[in-house]
């Protein structure tokens, strides 16, 4: 009862719960005690394993300060291993529900010990739609748009990979500027439900280079999901191939777009530890 496992996609880090192993509410002061570094055990999110009526496991996505996301692509490759290591599957082929829609999964690499590895997830539709991602844009896409942020005005491009994201392209990254204006993008009055954002450098048309600030979680090593949106808004504006290696400080990704603007992502995912959360954490949470 109460058993975690910590694991990171790219030094993206996320806690997996299972909802019928715990004995408590997985209420927004628990997810923000288990996460905090000092005070639980440290994590840019939970990820809590539930019940799902339409694909094969259910899955609900949270970051560190308690809000549920839509979706996580390195937070669904963790979790693919999770139910693979621990044998809820024994198939390399399954479906995973989340709040941001189904999706499809594929272990494409083992350990020698026959862990996952290495994983493939099918992330759904690109959406440029604007009033779909959400923003508050008038124009139906979100393509090259000015927008002013306290003193800087920059050129945006919006979508939604099943959770909001906006992408900022550059001719150099500054890990300083994205920390500094990371917060007052993602909390823009354009963005009714917040936004992911990431800076893009544009190597290639195979590769591309982001940084990334994450919705409800700040400045990050790694996204799944960022990773697709960049791909996608670079391949919108014609400025990458179909297939695109996109590299963080946390590692690398390989993303695919097809032409009807379906997304795939692959990359490893490594556990870090496993545990039981004490009694004494547990009475933190009431």
């Amino acid at each position: 009862m109460n058993n975690f496992v910590k694991t990171h996609g790219l030094g993206n880090e996320y806690i997996v719960l299972d909802e019928e192993n715990i004995s408590f509410k997985l209420t927004e002061k628990a997810i923000q005690r288990i996460c905090n570094v000092n005070f639980g055990i440290g994590s840019d999110g939970i990820l809590l394993k539930v019940k799902s009526v339409k694909a094969d496991f259910g899955l609900k996505i949270f970051n560190p300060d308690g809000s549920e996301a839509e979706k996580s692509g390195n937070g669904l490759r963790i979790f693919c291993k999770y139910v693979y290591d621990y044998g809820f599957t024994s198939n390399k082929d399954f479906t995973v529900e989340t709040k941001g829609g189904i999706v499809r999964a594929n272990i494409v690499g083992e350990t020698s010990n026959k862990k996952a590895k290495r994983i493939s997830v099918d992330m759904g539709k690109a959406n440029f739609n604007s009033k779909e991602i959400p923003t508050s844009f008038i124009m139906e896409e979100v393509v090259g748009e000015k927008l002013e942020v306290d003193d800087k005005e920059y050129e945006v491009n919006c979508v939604s990979m099943g959770n909001p994201h906006c992408v900022i392209i550059k001719d150099n990254l500054d890990i300083d500027e994205i920390k500094t204006y990371g917060k007052l993008i993602e909390n823009h009055e354009m963005f009714p439900n917040r936004t992911n954002v990431q800076f893009a450098k544009v190597l290639s048309r195979n590769e591309a280079e982001i940084l990334i600030w994450e919705r409800g979680a700040g400045f990050t090593l790694a996204s799944g999901s960022s990773s697709c949106a960049v791909a996608s808004v670079l391949k919108k504006k014609n400025l990458v191939d179909n297939e695109i290696k996109i590299k963080m400080l946390g590692g690398e990704l390989i993303i695919e777009i097809d032409d009807g603007w379906n997304v795939r992502m692959t990359g490893e995912v490594r556990q870090i530890a496993e545990g039981v959360l004490s009694d004494e954490l547990i009475e933190d949470f009431s």
